[in-house]
C-alpha cells in the first residue's frame, strides 16, 4: 500500500512563503499524477496544482503566478513552493498521487498552513 508523506506546514505572515513536500513510499509504483489541493473548514476540497509524469503542470486560478508545483522523480515526492501568500490561503493542504501501476489513487495526511499577522 503507497503510503504520502507530507511535511512543510506552519505558521507564516501574509507575504510569507513557505515549501511543501509530499513523499510517496511503500512498494513498486509508477506515478502518473501528483499534486496538491486544500480544504477550509465547512468547505470543499479543492483543487491547488497538479504535476504529471511529462512534467505538464496546472495551477488554480487562485494560486497561479505565487505557487509553483515541482517534482524529484528519484525520491518520488513532489513539492509545492508558495510565495506572496495570503490569509486567503489558509488551510489544510493535502498531497495526492495517481499512480499508472498499480494504479489507485492516494492521499497524504495534510498539513496545516496558517496565513496571519
Amino acid at each position: 500500500q503507497v503510503q504520502l508523506v507530507e511535511s512543510g506546514g506552519g505558521l507564516v505572515q501574509p507575504g510569507g512563503s513557505l515549501t511543501l513536500s509530499c513523499a510517496a513510499s511503500g512498494g513498486i509504483f509508477s506515478i502518473a499524477v501528483m499534486g496538491w489541493y486544500r480544504q477550509t473548514l465547512g468547505k470543499q476540497r479543492e483543487l491547488v496544482a497538479t504535476i504529471n509524469d511529462g512534467g505538464h503542470t496546472n495551477y488554480a486560478d487562485a494560486v497561479k503566478g505565487r505557487f509553483t508545483i515541482s517534482r524529484d522523480n528519484a525520491k518520488n515526492t513532489v513539492y509545492l513552493l508558495m510565495n506572496n501568500l495570503l490569509p486567503r490561503d489558509t488551510a489544510v493542504y493535502y498531497c495526492n498521487t495517481l499512480l499508472h501501476y498499480p494504479g489507485g489513487l492516494y492521499w497524504g495526511q495534510g498539513t496545516q498552513v496558517t496565513v496571519s499577522s
